[in-house]
């Protein structure tokens, strides 16, 4: 399980020349972006648009990415913008010090849908990179294989290599292996899993985690007249902790809860549950205490089998508001009638749209939504590698209060390993969604954090 790096500028500036070259292609580049497991994805013809668009600097770029890739990267100073500027932070002269080295752990020899992750991911680090030029960013790539005995491996070989912050990995259980390895070294994680119970002790999750997701929506019905709920949730982890922090969020709202079903992850199993929400629904009207709002967390495949049965249930979602969680970040959502109108939290949708194109400028196909991820990771590592060694990834500087701002907004690593993010609030519309509720700015400094036990949210990072 080799690693891969590139130490010299000038392989660097190739990638970059790539980079550029690929900028000026024509984009042809519309309609909805893709999400992994629960969210946007793009179909086959928007892929083949974009390769008719690059096809005239087809050749360039892939010779020029292919002579950098095949090394790894180097770059410069981070822009990550935020509330702290993180360009303050003084560049490392090139030449006159050791360069600063950042793993990034992924899978990308793993089968399947992770592979196309652990690239993605990989890519999109080195995008951050190659927006950048400073020699004294050092990627180093190891692949974790998807597995825990290849993260244990990864990251012991990172800690070897030198380097100074470990990004990634993608699964809980291969956070938990790579994580006592890098803690005996000292050297902090910022990995991708949003299983709240691998976090803390030195591990930063900077994923999206379900709990702040369901007390966001759930906050901002409650700010539009919305005091009575149901809930319709899916019986599997992600389900039951949707269900405590949306019992909990409606409890701080001064809401109540009339009716919350569970339902098995089946073609017609929600049927009967939602028989039972709808019944509810119906009583409360009856009692002169309307219904105001329908909690259906989950990622698109939970949410188009619950938008084909609600007509049967006879649940009017013109008069109850639909609520989700950030897997009804998908483009299709308006294509269910009867998801019009519902809303979600989510990042304000603005920074994604940059990113995605230039990634798909720069690789010739969309991202997948979790790519952001690596992309904000990286951008972090680069704008604090200007610091002393000995403070440069310290505790005090992941952890600051004022937080950063990257591709998905305004976030914060907490010390307790979990991320609060600025998140604002989109409308679901018939041809893609809205923002009906800006993200807000970051509180000056960690405030509570909802319930995150046991939980992989709608991206199954578990």
């Amino acid at each position: 399980m080799g690693g891969i790096e590139v130490p010299a500028p000038a392989e660097n500036r190739v990638a970059q020349s790539a980079f550029a070259l690929a900028q000026r292609a024509p984009t042809g580049y519309q309609g909805g972006l893709p999400l992994w497991a629960g969210g946007p994805m793009t179909g086959r013809a928007m892929a083949e648009a974009w390769l008719r668009a690059m096809r005239g600097v087809a050749g360039a770029v892939a010779c020029a990415l292919l002579l950098a890739l095949a090394a790894c990267s180097t770059s410069g100073p981070g822009e990550l913008a935020g509330p702290v500027p993180l360009s303050a932070a003084p560049p490392s002269a090139p030449g006159k010090a050791a360069p600063v080295k950042v793993a990034l752990l992924v899978p990308l020899s793993a089968k399947g849908h992770p592979g196309l992750i652990g690239k993605s991911l990989k890519q999109a680090a080195e995008l951050a990179l190659f927006e950048r030029d400073n020699p004294s960013i050092q990627l180093l790539v190891k692949d974790d294989k998807g597995t825990p005995e290849g993260a244990k491996a990864a990251a012991e070989e990172a800690v070897k290599a030198g380097a100074s912050l470990i990004l990634g990995p993608l699964f809980a259980k291969s956070v938990a292996a790579a994580a006592p390895a890098a803690r005996q070294a000292g050297i902090p994680v910022v990995a991708f899993s949003n299983d709240g119970t691998v976090a803390g002790n030195g591990v930063h999750l900077l994923s999206f985690q379900p709990a702040p997701e369901v007390a966001r929506v759930v906050a901002f019905a409650a700010q539009r007249g919305k005091r009575r709920f149901a809930a319709l949730v899916p019986d599997d982890a992600f389900g039951k902790i949707a269900a405590t922090s949306f019992t909990e969020a409606v409890a701080r709202a001064g809401g109540r809860v009339v009716a919350m079903q569970v339902y098995p992850a089946t073609a017609n199993g929600a049927l009967e549950p939602m028989r039972k929400v709808s019944a509810a629904i119906r009583a409360a009207e009856a009692e002169g205490e309307p219904v105001d709002a329908l909690f259906l967390p989950g990622g698109q495949e939970n949410l188009e089998i619950i938008a084909r049965l609600l007509p049967q249930a006879e649940i009017d979602t013109s008069k109850v508001k639909v609520l989700g969680t950030g897997g009804m970040d998908y483009p299709s959502a308006g294509s269910e009638p009867k998801l019009v109108g519902a809303w979600y939290p989510a990042p304000d949708p603005g920074g994604w749209h940059d990113f995605s194109q230039k990634y798909a400028k720069a690789y010739g196909s969309a991202p997948p939504r979790i790519a952001s991820l690596a992309y904000d990771a990286m951008s972090l590592a680069i704008a604090l590698a200007g610091g002393a060694e000995e403070r440069r990834y310290a505790p005090a500087q992941l952890t600051r209060a004022s937080g950063f701002t990257g591709i998905d907004g305004a976030f914060r690593l907490r010390s307790d390993g979990a991320t609060d993010r600025a998140l604002a609030i989109l409308e679901v519309q018939r041809f893609g969604a809205g923002v009906v509720d800006p993200a807000p700015s970051l509180a000056p400094g960690p405030g509570p954090s909802p319930s995150t036990s046991a939980l992989p949210s709608h991206l199954n990072l578990n």
